[in-house]
């Protein structure tokens, strides 16, 4: 028998695991890409916060979605950090 599923937990699931789109970036990095501009493609741009904003007060079904989303993203940006920060420390001890 076949379960039924909110879809908006479904879309939550995809926000479990924020190591493994930090790893992507820091290989990016590590490909010689601008750590600034890294975090740029990684962090939600204060426009795009506005217009979700907006979206919400038509549909507050997706305010959840679209936190969790922000919430996500911040947790890629501090991971992405944290492995950079650590590629230097290293760096300097060699």
């Amino acid at each position: 028998m076949a379960t039924m599923t909110n879809p908006l937990e479904e879309r939550l699931q995809d926000f479990q695991f924020p190591q493994r789109e930090a790893a992507f970036f820091y290989g990016l990095f590590l490909r010689g890409h601008s750590a600034d501009e890294l975090r740029r493609d990684i962090s939600v741009p204060a426009a795009v916060l506005a217009k979700w904003d907006r979206e919400t007060e038509r549909e507050p079904r997706l305010r959840p979605l679209l936190e969790r989303i922000v919430r996500y993203r911040q947790d890629v940006l501090a991971i992405f950090e944290n492995l950079i920060v650590h590629d230097a420390a290293t760096q300097r001890l060699q």
